[in-house]
């Protein structure tokens, strides 16, 4: 380190007087003075244009009082600010290794660009990853492994009281509005969907007329602000909901409690990026900004909300209905499920969105401190279904720096049934990761509501890249699956994967990741007693946790949990089974009736799905 930033007692090292670091300070602004009286000496337009900016720029910097460096360094100073300006880019593109995530690497992006051009998608000479790092992750592939032909995988999301039933891709577009988007990217994620036969959601800010025009799948997301559906006050309004709601391009219905971007904060569009097709679309004033209230009005409890769904589904046509959640206090989602379980009233999906955030703008305490990560939300959010008994009634999806094979193998391995992407579509439309979505500047078209920098983007074109990123996604998914020696992705299981850990063992996902018995919280006997505790702490009727009920239960709870009857893949059995053991072992095992390649079988993570026919 410089002794100038050491030494409490600097003394200057050289003998130059204060006059020559001035001289050194101004040598900018003085070499654009020269260089404007040569100009006009030698009647060189070029020099006079040069040198004359240099100079009318110099008088501005010392002028001016604001910015402390450009008065000290006039001219020069403004180097400092450009190369601020341009330090993503700069990083990204000279300084970042192919691995390094900010928060996408070099490596996942290239993946993306690759797969929604069509081109080759495959490297030599070996991994960049260190597969000896803790943390690193790998399936475990079969001696029975084959190609799969069908790489279109599906499922069917609707409950006992869904009059319409939705069939969709399990890799789909997540919510991203129009208003932080533009018109053409939206187009061309639309039409991109259509042409692949998966699902795009709208984002909060309403179904504009450029979700429509391709007639694309869509996931209708109602936010705070019930943008689309809103009356002058900014509440719901039931007869606008219906009217847009039974359109038959309209699919699903996801209510937003939360984002991952900014969990527990309303969204803001600027009023910058507000043009009156905006504001029409959204059914908000122009000229200021755009704001979603930080919770719903048109509930306040989970009763509240468990009826708002079945008014959407009724309004609908029968739709299904979700909800869509950042996972912060689990107690309050616990006491969602109470009151489902309490009205017997389920939603027919809900989305977890990961802390990691989205194209959503949001302030860094926000977005790097607040709200629960993906995995371990969604393992809150399956767990408790399992645990309740409820699992098999609601579909999962989720959202969270998803954007290749890999991470949807994975997540659907844990217990997802399906995974939405936002930002690996969006470099599938030509983003390139500047990080000014909010800002309005955004410079390939993508994020901003600037005509001339929207007309950049191609939508024919870049519709194309869509699907073909999707399609060679599930191409890579494919692979996966069938390396494994599976015929469906529903098939995988947790321990399917092996993970590395900090002491260099390795664990199968299944002994990694805590899962929990079917129906153990309905009598607290989760082997995880944090579960039970939390459990208890819901209560149907409030968000608010219920302390005394805890405290009540810990008085009362002699360490109930710890042991479990539930069968494991560890069980021996070197006598035959008695009948009564055999029943036992039935809830556990009965649903599977497939190979999973010779080696384990059993559905570890408690998952009811659907397998289509032809692997049955």
């Amino acid at each position: 380190m410089p002794k100038s930033r050491t030494n409490l007692n600097p003394t200057s090292e050289h003998n130059a007087p204060y006059v020559i670091g001035l001289l050194l300070r101004y040598s900018t602004f003085g070499a654009a003075i020269l260089l404007f009286v040569a100009g006009l000496l030698l009647w060189n337009w070029w020099l006079i244009v040069i040198g004359g900016f240099g100079v009318a720029l110099g008088i501005y910097d010392v002028l001016q009082s604001k910015h402390a460096i450009l008065n000290n360094y006039p001219v020069a100073g403004h180097i400092r600010y450009v190369l601020e300006d341009f330090r993503p880019e700069i990083r990204q593109y000279l300084l970042e290794n192919d691995k390094e995530q900010v928060p996408f690497s070099r490596q996942q992006r290239a993946l993306v660009y690759q797969r929604a051009k069509n081109v080759s998608d495959t490297n030599a000479f070996g991994t960049l990853d260190n597969l000896y790092a803790h943390g690193k992750e790998w399936f475990l592939q079969s001696a029975i492994s084959e190609p799969l032909k069908n790489k279109d995988f599906r499922i069917t999301v609707g409950g006992e009281r869904c009059l319409q039933p939705h069939d969709m891709s399990v890799f789909n577009i997540s919510a991203m509005s129009f208003g932080s988007l533009s018109a053409n990217a939206i187009m061309a994620l639309n039409q991109g969907a259509k042409m692949g036969g998966f699902t795009h959601d709208t984002g909060e800010g309403a179904i504009s007329p450029y979700h429509r025009k391709f007639g694309g799948d869509l996931m209708w997301e109602l936010g705070t602000g019930y943008f689309g559906c809103r009356d002058d006050k900014g509440h719901f309004d039931a007869q606008s909901f219906a009217e847009k709601a039974v359109d038959p391009q309209v699919k699903m219905i996801e209510i937003k409690l939360s984002q991952g971007a900014k969990p527990g904060k309303g969204g803001v569009l600027p009023s910058e990026k507000i043009t009156q097709e905006i504001a029409d679309t959204r059914q908000v004033p122009m000229g200021q900004d755009c704001v979603s209230p930080s919770s719903h009005s048109a509930f306040s409890n989970p009763r509240e909300l468990v009826a708002f769904w079945q008014n959407l589904r009724d309004l609908s046509g029968g739709k299904p209905v979700g909800f869509k959640l950042c996972i912060g206090q689990p107690w309050q989602f616990m006491a969602i499920v109470k009151a489902m379980i309490e009205a017997d009233n389920y939603p027919d999906f809900i989305v977890i969105d990961g802390a990691e955030g989205g194209t959503g703008a949001a302030p860094v305490e926000f977005m790097d401190n607040v709200g629960m990560p993906m995995v371990d939300g969604f393992l809150l959010v399956h767990n408790t279904l399992v645990g309740a008994g409820i699992r098999d009634k609601i579909k999962l999806g989720v959202s969270g720096k998803i954007v290749s094979g890999f991470d949807i193998a994975r997540m659907i391995a844990l217990g997802a049934d399906w995974c939405n992407s936002a930002r690996g579509f969006m470099f599938a439309v030509g983003c390139i990761q500047s990080r000014s979505c909010h800002t309005n500047t955004c410079p390939t078209g993508v994020a901003t509501q600037d005509p001339y920098r929207q007309m950049a983007l191609d939508v024919p074109s870049k519709a194309d890249r869509v699907a073909s990123f999707h399609k060679n996604t599930l191409k890579s998914l494919a692979s996966i699956v069938g390396a494994v020696g599976l015929q469906h992705p529903s098939q995988l299981q947790p321990y399917h994967i092996a993970r590395r850990l900090d002491d260099g063992q390795i664990k199968l996902l299944s002994k990694f990741f805590y899962f929990t018995d079917e129906g153990a919280l309905l009598d607290q006997s989760a082997r995880a007693d944090v579960f039970n505790q939390m459990w208890v702490m819901a209560n149907a009727d409030s968000f608010l946790a219920d302390n005394d009920a805890l405290i009540a239960y810990n008085r009362d709870s002699r360490d109930r949990g710890k042991e479990t009857k539930a069968p494991t893949l560890e069980t021996k059995q070197e006598t035959p089974l008695e009948p009564n053991m055999a029943n036992l072992l039935e809830p556990t095992f009965s649903k599977v009736s497939y190979s999973d390649g010779g080696r384990l079988t059993g559905n570890v993570n408690h998952t009811s799905r659907d397998f289509p026919d032809s692997i049955g």
